[in-house]
């Protein structure tokens, strides 16, 4: 299966975690909340990928199984999947920030999908799954 990345839409408690990515002219969406994920390593599946970027980005480790809804899209940069994950509120006194980004804060969803500083198409993709759920 071919790929280049995996994002992750986690829910903790009713919020969802986002993290503010570097203030850096030469990467998309400089100074942008964004999603745990990144890109693909060798032989990783979709999964794989956006659950390690995750424990790299936030030191949250979760199992496929949190998975709860999964959807591939292509991008300009190849074909990317977008994963939806709810977990306790409480996990996030587990998080552990990385060494990429600015930082790290839980937006509820509608206040994501409205800002300004949003990733514009995990902005899209998170709508397109609240509303299949009824949100």
């Amino acid at each position: 299966m071919e790929f280049t990345g995996a994002k992750l839409a986690l829910f903790l408690g009713h919020d969802l975690l986002v993290i503010q990515r570097d203030d850096k002219p030469d990467i998309p969406f400089p100074n942008h909340w964004d999603l745990p994920g990144g890109g693909r390593e060798a032989g990783e599946t979709p999964a794989q990928c956006a659950l390690r970027e995750t424990y790299e980005e936030v030191g949250l480790r979760l199992q496929e199984t949190d998975l709860i809804w999964a959807k591939e899209y292509q991008r300009t940069s190849g074909k990317m999947w977008f994963f939806v994950s709810h977990q306790p509120a409480k996990m996030v006194d587990q998080i552990c920030f990385g060494n990429e980004g600015q930082g790290w804060k839980l937006m509820t969803s509608a206040e994501y999908c409205k800002h300004p500083m949003a990733v514009p198409h995990f902005v899209a993709q998170l709508c397109e799954y609240l509303e299949e759920i009824g949100r």
